[in-house]
């Protein structure tokens, strides 16, 4: 039986994003605030999985050697370093979250049994890397904070209630939901970008964050007039406003994650079928009955 285990490790780096066969101009259109001279700085964390069957002594891979590694093959060599010096991969492909991650496997894999590489650039960005050739993916974290009420209008309080406890009772209740919206697609070549990360967040922001911040759902939001407003749904009908805009930007919505409190939370995939039909959109809003 194969067993995923996995290693965290960090280091502190800077990065800019600067491509010399453009001007100054030509640079901040690129990459806006991260073309500035001479760069700026994060505290990275790194998790490493490893895949494998275990050993006679209850082990994937031995900790003390996989520390080693990771420490010899890369953080020492990040660690309060200027990314774009460090690796001549940095040279030809810029030192952003995806393609550090990206060179980061290249660098380990000779050594560990990898499965997956996740950066996280900050806690509200991150990159997951998984050996496909350009292809990775990038999650941005973000937040709103709504009211709803769980409540079939055909019926009554007592049957609502029935069902879905206290969160039926008649003047709602609120969460701080925090929203994970990953997107799918190829880093390019030069840039190191899976996909304007700007551009990303203001359609997260026009779509979900603004119309959905400091709502009450069920009366704000049109969908819900009839659509119970389960976090489920809530995740559902984020992907179907999310996923066209994406798809724009040159890269697919791969997941949305909606965390409605530390103890609950779901995960709607947006991938392509086999059929080439969005998963999203060949499930219709699950309204509990």
């Amino acid at each position: 039986m194969k067993c995923i285990i996995n290693r965290r490790a960090k280091f502190s780096a800077s990065h800019r994003y600067w491509l010399p066969e453009l001007d100054e101009a030509g640079n901040q259109q690129l990459f806006g605030l991260c073309s500035r001279f001479p760069g700026h700085g994060h505290n990275y964390e790194l998790y490493v999985s490893l895949e494998g069957e275990l050993d006679k002594y209850g082990m994937v891979e031995n900790l003390s050697t996989v520390k080693k590694v990771i420490k010899e093959e890369v953080t020492s060599q990040l660690n309060y370093a200027h990314l774009n010096d460090v690796w001549s991969e940095f040279q030809e492909t810029l030192p952003t979250t995806e393609n550090i991650a990206r060179i980061i496997w290249q660098k380990l894999l000779p050594h560990l049994p990898l499965v997956k590489i996740r950066l996280y650039e900050h806690p509200e960005l991150w990159a997951d890397y998984q050996g496909k050739d350009m292809e990775a993916s990038l999650t941005v974290k973000t937040h709103f904070s709504a009211a709803h009420r769980l409540a079939l209008p055909a019926l009554s309080l007592e049957e609502n209630t029935a069902i879905y406890g206290k969160c039926a009772r008649t003047n709602g209740h609120g969460h701080n939901y925090h929203l994970e919206v990953t997107v799918l697609g190829e880093i390019d070549s030069r840039t190191g970008m899976l996909v304007d990360l700007g551009a990303l967040q203001q359609v997260i922001d026009d779509l979900v964050v603004e119309p959905f911040d400091h709502t009450f759902l069920n009366k704000d939001i049109p969908y819900f007039a009839e659509v119970v407003p389960t976090a489920e749904n809530i995740a559902l009908y984020i992907a179907q406003l999310l996923r066209s805009p994406i798809t724009e930007l040159g890269v697919e919505l791969d997941k949305v994650k909606l965390i409605e409190s530390p103890n609950n939370s779901c995960e709607i995939y947006c991938r392509q079928s086999a059929s080439g039909q969005n998963i999203a959109q060949e499930r219709e809003p699950a309204i509990a009955v």
